[in-house]
């Protein structure tokens, strides 16, 4: 019996089979889930990544600006399920002047790009998926990376992540009364599409791994997913508003 037998999930963020997003849906088939995912832009590309999946998954286009992409989620995904029992939110961008070398060069249309789509989106997708959930409840969960500190190039992608984990327990209070968790998973650094466009990724890539007690592999989403598994099912049925660390125990360290 699988951790997520009968759970139905909505999963976000897959864009290639290196994806962490790729991972849990992965292993959310494994532990018995029916996956759901979303896709924007490019969907003949996450059809043909959804296609590697164990099982073969249905792709619904989403995009988390448009007010009319969010009004018909429900109706798309009632295609191909009864209902939810939890979502992954794992959608982040920043334009380029968001990243690299200069933090004070930013035009604020470009950081309110960065926050619309990697925090806001948060609650323009938990409130979409609301009419999906049933009484019981159940679970919304995000990526993080950690932004209780200044890192190196991430700039205002650090700052939407603040935003992020300050609209996740603002959701955890609003949803907690409908049986909705609400929770993060801060991911040490995975090498991602996503991540190879962050200018000076390789900074993470060589210090995360001494650091960490535990050890870390870049090249490994599958303990992250794990995590993610684990919170998206009945196991964590107190646990809200919480921020977990999936990256080695690289967070807990000093110099």
């Amino acid at each position: 019996m699988g951790l997520l037998d009968g759970k139905r999930l909505l999963i976000t963020g897959v864009i290639t089979d290196a994806s962490i997003a790729f991972s849990v849906a992965r292993i959310a088939q494994e532990q018995g889930a029916t996956v759901v995912l979303t896709g924007f832009g490019r969907m003949s590309l996450v059809e043909r990544v959804a296609r590697k999946l164990p099982e073969p998954a249905p792709v619904v286009e989403l995009d988390v600006t448009s007010q009319q992409h969010l009004d018909g989620l429900g109706d798309r995904v009632r295609e191909h399920v009864d209902g939810l029992d939890g979502v992954l939110h794992s959608i982040g961008f920043a334009p380029a002047s968001c990243l690299g070398e200069s933090f004070l060069d930013a035009p604020f249309a470009d950081v309110g790009t960065a926050v619309e789509i990697s925090a806001f989106s948060l609650k323009s997708l938990a409130v979409a998926a609301l009419p999906l959930f049933g009484a019981e409840g159940g679970a919304i969960l995000g990526m993080d990376f950690d932004a209780a500190v200044a890192w190196p190039a991430y700039n205002w992608m650090g700052v939407a992540k603040a935003a992020l984990e300050s609209t996740s327990r603002y959701l955890a209070r609003e949803l907690g009364p409908r049986n909705i968790r609400v929770n993060l998973v801060a991911a040490g650094p995975v090498r991602t599409m996503a991540a190879r466009s962050i200018p000076g990724f390789l900074a993470f890539e060589e210090a995360w791994a001494p650091r960490a007690p535990l050890g870390w592999n870049i090249d490994d989403a599958t303990p992250v997913a794990k995590a993610c598994a684990a919170l998206l099912s009945d196991w964590f049925p107190a646990t809200t508003g919480e921020i977990v660390h999936v990256d080695g125990g690289f967070h807990a360290m000093g110099v």
